[in-house]
């Protein structure tokens, strides 16, 4: 025990224990600091820088890059081989001075982390020496919105063409990416049943000139929601009418009417149709032909309201049943708002009037028992020759009246003006 006391007090001692302590640091030291180790590092980062500058100088975009990351193997000393993980490296790929669209290769850079001492590494074996990626020009354009409803509407309503708005969106990407983005597809309504136009916000997908979905890689569309709109309305068949003007022997009870077609299929705001109850397409006047009229007419449809027959024309007959015409030369007339001294001089040898009634009254009309007439008021301070509207009636047999077989409205006559007492010139 005295022994080793005095040896834990001798000063020689110490100096020995401290010189292999220290010894032993240094080896440690150097061993650690010179002996080589290597280390793989797989799924290091490929980093594009540049981008931006791509980007704003040249309008350029880089797309496809070919792979995420790469594996290095690196050889240095262990220290600071050991003390690396990959995702403390970075291989990093500068594309700022590409200037023209391909698909192109580039080499990367390792960039290590801030502090370690890269000229004492080496990468002895990588799994690839570039990436690869395309370099594509940056544009957009517009596509038009397409799609469907995928509900129903209710019995008594149809469904129109359904309305997107707005009817276009903007894609914007890569050139090459854009080539197959032909329109923007919309479905809404799915499980609606409707009687009233609907909307809803919507997005959308967009889809290639077969109908089939593009990947929005790379790509982005303004704006993303659309306004589908399905404009739904009430559907009424209502009549097509002639209205009749009588007379002649001629009325409504004693003609028999036909229009085809007979009805009419229109489609609009139900508050608005709940007002059209018929469709007149004329008003007749029964003493403008004789026994039988046939004609065509536009049908009108009212602002607003579709036509879902089809049809844009009505042929329209009225027979006027129980009558007979039958033709009479008129000589003499009835001038009413004559001065005393004029006188008229009819140049018109005798008019053909055509008389319309039941058989057993027009055969007791004679050519005394039909009255012409005509209003001369407004003709007299105007002589000379003239051509002026008559009036013929029956007068003493009700029942039987004048009518105009060719359309014209009235019967004329020729007619000229002459003072009293003065020399009628032919």
């Amino acid at each position: 025990m005295r022994i080793i006391r005095k040896l834990f007090d001798s000063r020689l001692f110490w100096m020995i224990i401290s010189f292999l302590v220290s010894l032993s640091i240094w080896i440690y030291v150097v061993s650690v600091e010179t002996v080589e180790s290597t280390k793989t590092f797989r799924n290091v980062p490929v980093e594009l820088v540049g981008e931006d500058t791509l980007l704003n100088m040249r309008e350029l975009v880089i797309t496809d890059l070919d792979t995420p990351t790469v594996t290095l193997e690196i050889s240095g000393p262990r220290r600071i081989v050991n003390g690396l993980e990959a995702t403390d490296l970075i291989a990093q790929v500068d594309v700022s001075k590409l200037s023209q669209t391909a698909y192109t290769s580039l080499n990367y850079t390792i960039i290590y982390p801030s502090g370690v001492d890269r000229r004492s590494l080496q990468v002895i074996n990588r799994s690839r020496d570039s990436v690869s990626f395309m370099v594509s020009k940056l544009t957009s354009k517009s596509v038009p919105v397409q799609g469907g409803f995928e509900g129903k509407t209710d019995s008594g309503f149809i469904q129109e063409t359904p309305i997107f708005e707005p009817s276009t969106i903007t894609v914007s990407g890569p050139e090459v990416y854009l080539r197959n983005v032909h329109h923007a597809y919309v479905t809404f309504g799915k499980d609606q049943t409707l009687d009233s136009t609907y909307s809803v916000d919507v997005g959308y997908i967009l889809m290639d000139a077969t109908d089939q979905p593009c990947s929005n890689e790379n790509i982005t569309a303004a704006p993303d929601i659309i306004r589908a709109t399905l404009p739904v309305l009430a559907v009424k068949e209502v009549p097509l009418y002639i209205s009749v003007q009588g007379g002649s022997g001629a009325a409504a009870e004693n003609t028999r009417i036909t229009v085809e077609p007979k009805t009419l299929k229109l489609a609009g705001d139900s508050a608005v149709l709940a007002e059209i109850n018929q469709i007149q397409l004329d008003t007749i006047d029964l003493t403008s032909f004789g026994t039988k009229f046939t004609s065509t007419y536009s049908i009108p449809v009212p602002n607003g309201i579709r036509n879902l027959s089809g049809a844009s024309e009505a042929t329209v007959t009225i027979e006027v049943l129980g009558v007979e015409t039958k033709l009479f030369d008129i000589e003499e007339f009835t001038w009413i708002g004559l001065d005393e001294d004029v006188e008229v001089i009819v140049e018109s040898e005798q008019i053909p009037v055509l008389l319309r009634g039941p058989h057993n009254l027009l055969t007791r009309v004679t050519p005394y028992t039909i009255h012409a007439e005509a209003d001369l008021t407004d003709l007299m301070q105007g002589l000379g020759s003239h051509m002026v509207t008559v009036t013929v009636t029956v007068p003493s047999i009700p029942g039987v009246g004048a009518i105009q077989e060719d359309g014209q409205p009235d019967y004329t006559v020729a007619i000229r003006l002459v003072r009293r007492g003065e020399e009628a010139q032919p």
